[in-house]
């Protein structure tokens, strides 16, 4: 029986670098644990170098692992994209679509607009990415993006939408408990939520002329979910999008004190064009992002 190949070794190497255990990168590939580890010491002998060592803790990548491992991001990108390629035919519409968002682009305002999309076109899988940190379309990590910055990667398609205005909102429950501040030096008496470590949302903030840091929150994370979770169990004041927060029924504080502007562009990789189910997709995005920003602006 012929042995699994650099390829199958090297799959099996990136889903341990990515799980983290044998037992759980056995399950991403839908091998058994044995095989699995069979694999990993096979590419050990041919690389001639340990690619963990084994301690309490678990698995440690070794150094050849870890110089290793973006390459292999690479591969398992380029591997998925060419599976979502020969999905369907160019101007088919069959096929899967994969989008990347962030988190609150990806659960509070995409849903609807791919509903829609799926409705119409029912025979295109959509895949959904949701991450805060920008993923790399020119190695077609994604087919199409919702970023809220300018792409700056080359042979890139991108058309602006429009841009989002954010301001400070809280529950009503809240707003009755503590009042409504009326200035932001009446702000820093309310329960702030913010950001745990520095992000672009902080120097932003700061861009106001108002001395913003980590310490200025009284609760923090870095997850835009998170945040929006704990505006909306009455935690305190917190920054949202003016139709997210319409829709879950948050209060505008100062409304006349804009906490910053955001840009929306919707982006794919150039190579895409001549395929009609993702041209169709980039337009819908298009026109459903731009029809929610105006409902935002009517609000």
């Amino acid at each position: 029986m012929p042995g699994p190949n650099d390829w199958d070794l090297f799959q099996s190497l990136h889903a341990v670098l990515e799980a983290g255990t044998l037992s759980a990168a056995a399950r991403l590939r839908g091998l058994t644990q044995p095989t699995l580890g069979r694999h990993i010491e096979t590419l050990e002998q041919r690389l001639g170098s340990p690619l963990f060592l084994r301690s309490p803790r678990g698995l440690q990548p070794t150094d050849l692992a870890l110089e290793l491992k973006p390459h292999l991001h690479d591969m398992a990108a380029a591997a998925s994209a060419a599976v979502r390629d020969a999905s369907g035919a160019a101007d088919s519409l069959v096929g899967s679509i994969r989008i990347t968002a962030s988190e609150t682009v990806g659960a509070e305002v995409l849903p609807p607009m791919l509903t829609a999309f799926r409705e119409a076109h029912p025979g295109i899988v959509i895949e959904l990415m949701m991450s805060n940190i920008v993923d790399d379309l020119s190695r077609r990590e994604a087919d199409i993006a919702v970023r809220m910055a300018p792409p700056t990667q080359n042979a890139l398609v991108a058309k602006k939408v429009g841009e989002v205005e954010l301001g400070f909102y809280a529950s009503a429950k809240y707003l009755d408990r503590h009042g409504m501040p009326a200035d932001m030096a009446g702000l820093r008496e309310h329960v702030i939520i913010g950001f745990d470590g520095p992000a672009r949302s902080i120097k932003d903030i700061s861009g106001m002329q108002v001395d913003v840091s980590r310490e200025t929150f009284d609760f923090r994370s870095d997850s835009d979910i998170a945040q929006l979770a704990m505006i909306c169990a009455d935690y305190g004041i917190g920054v949202c999008q003016p139709t997210i927060a319409r829709r879950r029924g948050l209060v505008r504080v100062m409304p006349d004190v804009p906490v910053f502007r955001l840009g929306v562009w919707i982006v794919m990789h150039e190579n895409l064009r001549g395929s009609r189910r993702m041209r169709l997709m980039f337009d819908h995005l298009v026109d459903q992002t731009g029809d929610y920003i105006k409902e935002g602006r009517n609000w």
